[in-house]
């Protein structure tokens, strides 16, 4: 082999190794870049539909929503204060009572015997003290002969008293205005301080009892107006605050409330649920937009605005919330335009068109 076949074989080899390096070293083009590139520009970022408000001040409500149940003004299990077999039963049940309305008795009968006998003795012991008066002004008797005598007629009546007492005892009164309930002894019956005889429930006016989270407990206070709503009744109905727990719960962190409804006609029954709105303050001129156009991205609120066909998005500061809104106190204007759907796939820039605008 001659020196020009064996330089031509090392040329190529050369060449060969050297082509390999070039491939080996030279970056690949990356395939599914290359496929986006061949497509048509206007498919490379797709518009995307979207709907928008424009930004008009309005009256914007701060209020409470919570739920709550009505409970009555006063409530009581009625009871006898003595032992003994029931006489009479005075009430219908279900029926409106008056305070000190006798409702039921249990037999007095020895009580009334006893009471007789003490004040068949109340004019001889009063004669008694009489005759030692006078004998005592004409030095005809000692001092502590008429002081036992008038001690006599004292015990005397103080017995009577107390025998009176008992026999109150066996009469069971209303101790409000009220409503009675179904009744749970009949006629007959022996009692003790521990049966329950009815229930009587004063139902004018009615106490609306709720709780608020802890962040609302320094807003709530005594002369605070609510409005609440119970299920089958169209209608609100007006309370006011009247008092508050001294503490919040220490499971809930939430604070006790208590309102008063008047309840004049009786239509409400306590027991029964409501759906309870607090208003907190009215802010007139206020900017705000839905909830859902709020974007929360780390640790910020971003809205997107609209402006020459593309999605731009703004930090927003963020007041009140209701439950449709949220109020924007810094980052908008009035007039501004903002997309109010999409927001999760929106991005600086990308080109957007409005299908509907409120």
């Amino acid at each position: 082999m001659n020196k020009r076949v064996k330089w031509g074989i090392v040329i190529i080899i050369a060449a060969g190794l050297a082509g390999l390096g070039i491939y080996q070293f030279t970056p690949h083009e990356n395939e599914e870049l290359k496929a986006a590139n061949e497509l048509p520009k206007e498919n490379r970022q797709r518009t995307l539909r979207v709907n928008a408000q424009v930004i008009k001040p309005h009256l914007l409500t701060d209020e409470i929503l919570v739920t709550g149940r009505l409970v009555p003004d006063e409530e009581v299990n009625l009871s006898f204060e003595t032992s003994g077999k029931i006489t009479d039963i005075f009430f219908t049940e279900g029926a409106p009572v008056k305070r000190g309305e006798l409702l039921a008795k249990v037999n007095d009968s020895q009580l009334q015997a006893q009471l007789k006998r003490l004040e068949a003795q109340v004019p001889l012991a009063e004669d008694r003290v009489f005759r030692q008066d006078a004998l005592l002004k004409r030095d005809a008797v000692s001092k502590e002969a008429y002081e036992q005598v008038k001690t006599e007629l004292a015990t005397l009546n103080a017995d009577i008293e107390n025998i009176k007492a008992n026999i109150d005892m066996t009469e069971l009164r209303a101790p409000f205005d009220g409503v009675i309930g179904l009744r749970q002894v009949s006629a007959g019956a022996y009692a003790s301080p521990t049966t329950v005889v009815a229930k009587l429930t004063k139902v004018t006016p009615l106490k609306v009892e709720f709780s608020v989270p802890e962040r609302y407990a320094r807003e709530i206070k005594k002369g605070t107006n609510l409005d609440f709503h119970v299920e089958g009744k169209l209608n609100a109905y007006r309370a006011q605050v009247y008092a508050t727990e001294s503490s919040l719960d220490m499971e809930t962190h939430s604070l006790t409330v208590r309102a008063i409804y008047p309840n004049r006609n009786g239509e409400l029954l306590p027991g029964r649920y409501t759906d309870i709105r607090l208003k907190q303050k009215e802010i007139e001129d206020a900017i705000a937009i839905p909830s859902e156009a709020i974007v929360p991205e780390m640790g910020q609120n971003k809205v997107f605005v609209y402006r020459n066909g593309t999605a731009e998005p703004t930090d927003v500061v963020i007041g009140i919330r209701t439950d449709a809104e949220v109020q924007i106190v810094q980052g908008l204007a009035i007039g501004d335009t903002i997309l109010t759907s999409g927001t999760l796939q929106l991005r600086k820039g990308m080109p957007v068109e409005i299908q509907s605008i409120n």
